[in-house]
């Protein structure tokens, strides 16, 4: 099955948070969505989770608020600047927002800083957002290995690393499988979606365009 394009992806969220959220939140999503190109939306930014809640969606698994953030980000068209300072300036829901949206702005690579921050902290929400797809369009495979190793280190399963199966390559396999043997040495379990990717290796892996 393909994957859904932009638009798509951007409808499915609405209508399910629109779905999920009472009739009131409902009208305030759609009524803020309608004028955010044109007003200062920002102040609904920052109030999204008293209006729709933080209950995750029961398919994308995406806390309400950080949907509704997402979507007003995109509605808005927001630029460099302003997610930037939304990020730096945010709480870590509203940091989430914005590396979740990422993916949704027309920003290239220039925003890449944001998951690099995301990446230096210990925060695992922020450490999932920022794995996501824009991350695996835009970190350059040095950038990647390590993010994917971060998740390893922290906890994160890896099943939230985008683009896993199409940019592991030789490198993190032996990366992966130092950790590992590590830490049979030491007699302690290897994480068992670490076992996965190494078993999973297949015989040649290209190196990403990307190699520095």
């Amino acid at each position: 099955m393909d994957s859904p394009t932009l638009p798509q992806a951007l409808a499915a969220l609405r209508a399910e948070l629109v779905e999920a959220v009472p009739h009131e939140a409902a009208e305030w999503l759609e009524a803020t969505l309608g004028w955010a190109a044109d007003a200062d939306w920002e102040s609904s930014f920052a109030v999204a989770t008293r209006r729709v809640g933080r209950g995750a969606l029961p398919v994308s698994g995406m806390p309400a608020a950080d949907a509704a953030r997402v979507l007003l980000l995109h509605a808005a068209d927001a630029d460099l600047a302003t997610v930037t300072r939304l990020y730096q300036q945010g709480d870590a829901a509203e940091r989430r927002a914005v590396l979740q949206a990422l993916s949704y702005l027309h920003l290239g690579p220039e925003a890449v800083p944001l998951v690099e921050d995301a990446l230096r902290t210990n925060d695992t929400r922020l450490i999932v957002a920022a794995v996501g797809d824009y991350a695996a369009a835009h970190l350059d495979q040095h950038q990647w290995r390590h993010a994917v190793l971060k998740c390893v280190f922290t906890g994160v399963p890896l099943t939230a690393v985008s683009g896993l199966a199409t940019r592991t390559d030789a490198e993190l396999l032996r990366m992966l499988g130092d950790y590992a043997a590590e830490r049979e040495a030491a007699g302690r379990p290897v994480p068992e979606d670490v076992g996965e990717v190494l078993a999973a290796q297949p015989p040649h892996q290209p190196q990403h365009p990307q190699e520095p």
